[in-house]
């Protein structure tokens, strides 16, 4: 295949996964959620209590924010029995992102490294040009999730990972690593490696066998017992886990007041596209 005939390849498959991913997080909106007021738990702190092997990523989420390596209580083990199997097949499980509050997730959407780079592939996606206010606001609902609800680290279900060997502390890789933001982000991507899409599908199947799914549209995203959970594995039933504030001090989860109200309105958006098209230049 000619660059160019790929390139053309490559912008049609971004957008056609990023209107999958539009489509997905429509379908999630209306998806019952009874939140089941369940506290969080210490990924770190239980790992070291049951000789789990971990690693925990040691960057800010945006700005000053630490990452927050916590995900409710009836999860833990789930991630302990993942990372421990993982253990058993040679490899250390690395948390590179638990819980986000929402004020978190608004900062980090508006973080320049990750909201530059959803620009810049909105510009490429559109033939060079800068895309309308809409099109950047449709692919940071797919990429950053701008809505409590469709963000299950918001509802304190999911995790970002990485995986690494564990005789040599070298990355188990996926093609990329943790965070990309192209067409080579979804899982099933045909822009990667053969290997490389083996590493996650294989990586995928040990997290599922443990009771999490896969986001399609990140191949470093799991959560569980979420709507995204529940839309992606067919079940009807209403979620348990839903967008929440959390006092950590009382360990005491209240749910988010507006769920499917945007974190970062069109209008901030397109501040947004002017600061970065500023910083570009």
């Amino acid at each position: 295949m000619s660059g160019s005939s790929n390139d053309v390849a490559r912008r049609k498959y971004w957008a056609e996964q990023m209107q999958l991913g539009y489509e997905l997080v429509q379908t999630m909106m209306p998806f019952e959620v009874r939140d089941c007021g369940e506290g969080f738990a210490s990924i770190l702190n239980e790992a070291s209590a049951c000789g789990v092997e971990m690693l925990f990523s040691d960057s800010k989420i945006a700005g000053d924010l630490d990452r927050v390596f916590f995900i409710r209580e009836g999860l833990v083990n789930d991630v302990m029995s993942a990372g421990r199997a993982m253990n058993e097949r040679g490899w250390m499980l690395k948390i590179e992102d638990g819980y986000r509050s929402l004020e978190m997730q608004r900062q980090l959407g508006r973080k320049p490294e990750v909201f530059d780079a959803i620009l810049q592939k909105c510009i490429w996606e559109n033939g060079g040009e800068l895309p309308p206010v809409e099109l950047v606001f449709r692919r940071a609902l797919v990429l950053i999730a701008n809505i409590p609800k469709t963000g299950t680290h918001m509802s304190g279900s999911a995790i970002d990972i990485s995986v690494f060997r564990r005789d040599d502390s070298s990355e188990v890789w996926r093609g990329n690593p943790y965070l990309e933001m192209s067409e080579r982000t979804p899982m099933r991507s045909p822009f990667i490696e053969a290997g490389d899409l083996a590493n996650r599908l294989e990586i995928t199947a040990l997290m599922e066998a443990h009771g999490f799914v896969h986001y399609p549209h990140e191949f470093w995203h799991y959560n569980q017992g979420d709507a995204l959970g529940h839309v992606l594995s067919g079940q009807p039933a209403p979620a348990r886990y839903g967008p929440v504030d959390w006092d950590p001090l009382a360990n005491r989860v209240t749910p988010c007041e507006d769920p499917v109200g945007p974190l970062n309105p069109m209008a901030v958006i397109e501040d947004e596209i002017e600061a970065a098209m500023q910083r570009a230049h």
